[in-house]
């Protein structure tokens, strides 16, 4: 994470601030505050702080991530030299009103199955390079994170079944071929699919782009056939704020919405010396 922050600091900078050194004096020492001009969940404030360290910067008050914010709200106060808080601003503001935007929807989506046993989580639909950033601020924001990265458990989709003769197949393969140590799930489109795999012990089955009629008809014929509890029911694609109380209602597992991170807005954050 630190060698992608200092990309971003050295992809904004290029050549050198040249509006701060053609108006700002050299040594000139000044006192700045990052406020809220939105509401929601606080994320990054961690991050941010180290950075300015780093170059100098003294952090004099910090709230928490995963604070519940307002507009008009002080976030952070700094001090030091004005060049360097010029030249640091636009990207901890950037990267902290985007992972401020992702807690806030995870916690938007969290709360509305709090009710219910049923555990949200993002995917890796996230912004090429952030994608660590994006997964901190699910956490903060009350979201499973799913996978990290490829190497993190064994995820059979679509394309990977393209190359097996059928979904049953690619999870047999999966499980010839994978440790122990690793969790397997596969997705599914259709009730025989599904069925076949928690039948094979499949770790998580993930229900793709069903409706909730459709995957209740699943859920009861697992329960019917006394393999429910064999895996894990995770249901995916297309579910927003409107519906997914509707899925949490059935019974399932784990609802991964990609829209937390590919979709969900930034909030609004400046800075004021």
């Amino acid at each position: 994470m630190d060698k992608i922050i200092q990309y971003m600091l050295d992809e904004d900078m290029g050549f050198g601030d040249i509006t701060s050194q053609a108006v700002v004096d050299e040594g000139c020492e000044v006192s700045a505050q990052i406020i809220s001009k939105d509401e929601g969940i606080l994320a990054g404030m961690d991050i941010i702080r180290d950075v300015f360290e780093e170059y100098g910067i003294n952090v004099l008050f910090w709230l928490k991530d995963g604070t519940p914010i307002s507009k008009n709200d002080l976030l952070m106060s700094v001090s030091g030299d004005a060049r360097t808080i010029l030249l640091l601003e636009r990207t901890v503001l950037n990267l902290s009103m985007r992972m401020s935007g992702v807690a806030s929807a995870a916690n938007h989506y969290v709360n509305m199955v709090k009710d219910y046993d049923v555990r949200v989580a993002g995917t890796r639909k996230t912004s090429p390079a952030i994608a660590k950033f994006d997964k901190y601020a699910l956490k903060v924001g009350g979201a499973d994170t799913h996978r990290f990265g490829l190497d993190d458990m064994v995820l059979i989709k679509d394309n990977h079944i393209a190359t097996c003769e059928s979904p049953l197949d690619a999870l047999l393969k999966a499980k010839a071929n994978t440790s122990f140590s690793k969790k397997i799930e596969i997705e599914v489109e259709t009730l025989d699919d599904a069925i076949k795999c928690v039948e094979n012990r499949a770790d998580i089955v993930m229900l793709d782009n069903m409706s909730p009629d459709e995957v209740s008809e699943v859920i009861d014929k697992l329960s019917e056939l006394n393999i429910r509890q064999n895996s894990l029911i995770e249901v995916s694609g297309g579910i927003t704020d409107e519906t997914i109380v509707e899925y949490a209602k059935l019974g399932v597992d784990i609802i991964s919405i990609g829209a937390l991170t590919h979709s969900s807005r930034s909030l609004n954050f400046s800075m004021r010396f």
